[in-house]
């Protein structure tokens, strides 16, 4: 892999795309550029960051930036001058790739959620539909006793002497009209 930067600047100068203008799009030092196209690995800045400007320069130039990637770390280990922080670092930035939620997990948790949404809708419905069903029916009862009591008032009160007076019946047959 001792050709890695050397097919990186062919691929970069086949394209026509001069340094400077990586460094304008990138913002990556122009040395650090050249450092990287002349394999001088231990100028570069270390850890994640080598591995951001493979990214930056591979997309600048129009190139399959996991592919770059990929041969960068080959190359870099294959030179020797892999450093116990910078394998660390490489080992963390690994890591925290693998542990990111992918879109389809993404999408699941939404499902959930969707899912819990429409069982509460459901159960505040049942809710109110029992609410209202036992309302009802406790309304219907307490109508009963006051029509009752209501039926007990058409009759007259008895007499001192014991007896009802029927002409004082105002809801009696007898006494309409």
């Amino acid at each position: 892999m001792a050709q890695f930067g050397e097919e990186l600047r062919r691929e970069r100068e086949s394209r026509g795309i001069a340094l400077e203008l990586i460094t304008d799009s990138t913002k990556i030092s122009g040395r650090h550029l050249v450092a990287l196209e002349r394999e001088r690995f231990e100028q570069l800045p270390g850890g994640v960051f080598n591995k951001g400007i493979v990214r930056g320069y591979a997309r600048a130039v129009g190139l399959d930036e996991e592919f770059w990637v990929a041969r960068y770390v080959s190359a870099y280990h294959a030179s020797g001058l892999v450093k116990s922080d910078d394998a660390d670092w490489i080992q963390f930035a690994e890591n925290v790739v693998k542990g990111r939620e992918t879109e389809g997990a993404r999408a699941n948790l939404r499902l959930r959620w969707a899912g819990v949404f429409v069982l509460l809708v459901l159960i505040a419905g049942l809710g109110w539909f029992v609410y209202s069903f036992v309302h009802e029916k406790v309304s219907a009862t307490e109508e009963i006793p006051q029509s009752r009591q209501s039926g007990s008032a058409l009759i007259a009160p008895p007499m001192s002497d014991g007896y009802v007076r029927l002409d004082s019946c105002a809801g009696c047959p007898r006494n309409r009209g």
